[in-house]
Order: C-alpha cells, then sequence, then structure tokens
C-alpha cells in the first residue's frame, strides 16, 4: 500500500514538472502556420493555440488593404508586448488601473530597401486613480528592460513615449 502511495506522488511531481516545462518551451519555442486567404497577399497566421491574425498589402502594391500590415503588426505587437507589462507591473505595485489604450505613431526610412522603421511614438493613456511616478516606472522599465519587441526595434530605430493617466 505504501508503495503504491508512493509511486503515486512520484507520478503526480513528474506530471506537475512535466507541465511546467511544456509550459517554458511553448513559450520559448514558437510554431505559427501561414496560409493564404485570397490572392494575392491575404494571409492567416495560426499559432499553436489555434489563435489566427490576418494581414494584407496595400493597393499599392496590389493588395486589398484587407488587415493589417505586416509592419503594422509589428507596432501592434511593440503596443501589447508593452502593455502586457504595463499592467503587470502597475499591478504588482498595487495601482488600480482599470483600461489602458496605446496609440502608436511611426516613421520609416524613406527611398530603402528594406524601408525600417526610423522612429517610433507611443502614447499611452492609462485610466484609473493612479499614481503619477509609477506609472511612469512601469512604462520606463516595461520600454527599457522587459519588452521583447521593444528591444529587438530599438536596435534600429528610436523608440520613445508619454502617458497620460484619465480618471476611470
Amino acid at each position: 500500500m505504501k508503495k503504491d502511495k508512493l509511486n503515486r506522488k512520484k507520478y503526480e511531481i513528474f506530471f506537475i514538472f512535466d507541465r511546467v516545462l511544456n509550459s517554458y518551451y511553448n513559450h520559448i519555442r514558437m510554431n505559427l502556420t501561414l496560409s493564404r486567404l485570397s490572392a494575392p497577399y491575404h494571409f492567416a497566421i495560426k499559432n499553436a493555440s489555434g489563435n489566427t491574425v490576418e494581414t494584407d498589402a496595400s493597393t499599392d502594391i496590389g493588395g486589398g488593404d484587407a488587415a493589417l500590415r505586416p509592419m503594422e503588426l509589428l507596432l501592434a505587437g511593440l503596443s501589447s508586448c508593452s502593455s502586457i507589462d504595463v499592467v503587470l507591473l502597475l499591478q504588482k505595485m498595487r495601482q488600480p488601473l482599470t483600461d489602458i489604450r496605446v496609440d502608436i505613431q511611426a516613421e520609416r526610412r524613406q527611398n530603402q530597401t528594406p524601408s525600417l522603421f526610423e522612429k517610433i511614438h507611443l502614447h499611452f493613456v492609462l485610466y484609473g486613480a493612479l499614481d503619477h511616478e509609477k506609472a511612469q516606472k512601469a512604462i520606463d522599465m516595461s520600454i527599457d528592460k522587459y519588452c521583447s519587441v521593444a528591444k529587438i526595434l530599438e536596435k534600429t530605430c528610436t523608440i520613445t513615449w508619454d502617458f497620460e493617466i484619465l480618471a476611470a
């Protein structure tokens, strides 16, 4: 009887460890699948969880403008990555954030191929009775330390930001 309990305990520990390890690797390794929705440039990209995002090209090159363009998707990644950080950090600081919005302005290099971003500005609009210094610290920490997308983009462009706090 004791041996059975011990084996069950070992199995439970292994199962928990396996779940943690799989969760870790699922965040490190990413698998996406792109498929064409309609010709010529309208695509759907699906991740391993089954979530989908669409992209398309501008009408200037024959696209249908039916979805975000790839460079817009990169900006969406920056704003969502930093917003996740800001929300988490403000929660840890026990700040009553009720909503968040980020307005993005970006400029790309002209007459260059590839046309990389030159400047990106994020304007965070935070809602709630927040401490100004804590909000600033959360955004600083996100852009300067935690946001992986910002760390990639800062190698080729300048990223600036500001914020305002509005009542909920």
